[in-house]
């Protein structure tokens, strides 16, 4: 049986009840559109509303220092030079040799995080030690692996002659070596990050899974093979993505290192974009690029969702 209302003397009506569940949900939505507006608007302003005009300026041959009245609509004239640009399919290639080094990375990230984790002291030391190439300063890892790989007085062939090498490589000045360079930097500044969210998925692992295993007379490589890589599955995926990801925008190393050659044999996708945007002066054909870009990113990313279906386990 309703009460009276104390101060109306009178029974609250199903409508009475309702207003201030209905007013305290509205305060909560505002408060939450409120909490998501700086993310929102700054995602709207510095990634939505630019991939809509790189689209639309992809359409056009334009220059921008000259200013917009110099645009002229070429529809997919941008798009159509692309297909047959040599210099921008060997970017493309590049970018494809750098992806095939991420999963060495998360393998190699993988092996250390086994052995510091079950078999190392001091811990916090290694961690420390492997990550600090990844928060370094692009621009002066590249000015030290220059020096290292000067194919005349650096270090690296200096040994290479001092053990018997007659002929080293000659590393960054050498087309058939300079990708390979880039590469192996590429694989020391990543594998700190792999392997401190390797440590911390290992950590995590119940270890009275190992010690049942163990009792059922399973050896190393079975625990590994059934226990271990299964339950890192997530973490694999998570870095398979974000490496994907990160080896299309290998810029600060490219430019600072080789700017692109010996002969375009060093130039990736995005370093080939700036090229194009801000030494040539081709606006259109740089956002052309761009959005081929974006296109392999999302194709990338939509097959890795789909196939991870099929061995990840949650």
């Amino acid at each position: 049986m309703n009460r009276l209302d104390p101060l109306t003397k009178t029974r609250p009506t199903k409508t009475s009840r309702a207003r201030p569940l209905i007013k305290a949900s509205t305060k909560e939505t505002l408060a939450g559109y409120l909490f998501i507006a700086p993310m929102t608007i700054g995602t709207t302003i510095l990634v939505i509303i630019p991939i809509f005009a790189a689209l639309f300026v992809s359409f056009t041959d334009w220059v921008f220092i000259r200013g917009i009245d110099d645009m002229a609509f070429v529809g997919l004239e941008n798009y159509q030079r692309l297909l047959n640009d040599q210099l921008f399919i060997q970017s493309v290639r590049n970018n494809v040799w750098l992806i095939a080094a991420v999963p060495l990375t998360m393998i190699l990230a993988l092996w250390l995080a086994i052995i510091i984790n079950k078999y190392v002291y001091f811990k916090g030391f290694f961690k420390v030690v492997y990550f600090m190439p990844y928060i370094s300063s692009t621009v002066a890892i590249a000015i030290v692996f220059q020096l290292l790989f000067h194919p005349s007085f650096g270090p690296i062939n200096e040994f290479l002659i001092s053990i018997g090498i007659e002929n080293p490589p000659r590393w960054l000045a050498d087309s058939s070596w300079a990708l390979i360079s880039v590469i192996l930097i590429t694989i020391w500044t990543s594998i700190g990050f792999n392997l401190i969210i390797y440590m911390a998925a290992l950590q995590n692992i119940p270890l009275e899974l190992y010690e049942a295993a163990e009792v059922d007379g399973a050896n190393f490589l079975q625990k590994f093979k059934n226990i271990t890589l299964p339950t890192l599955s997530p973490t694999t995926f998570f870095l398979l993505i974000t490496g994907i990801i990160y080896s299309f925008k290998s810029f600060e190393l490219i430019v600072v290192l080789t700017s692109g050659g010996p002969g375009y044999s060093t130039s990736v996708i995005v370093y080939y974009l700036y090229e194009q945007a801000f030494e040539n002066l081709r606006s259109g054909y740089a956002s052309a690029i761009s959005m081929i870009l974006l296109l392999i990113l999302f194709i990338i990313t939509g097959v890795q969702w789909i196939i991870q279906k099929k061995w990840v386990n949650y």
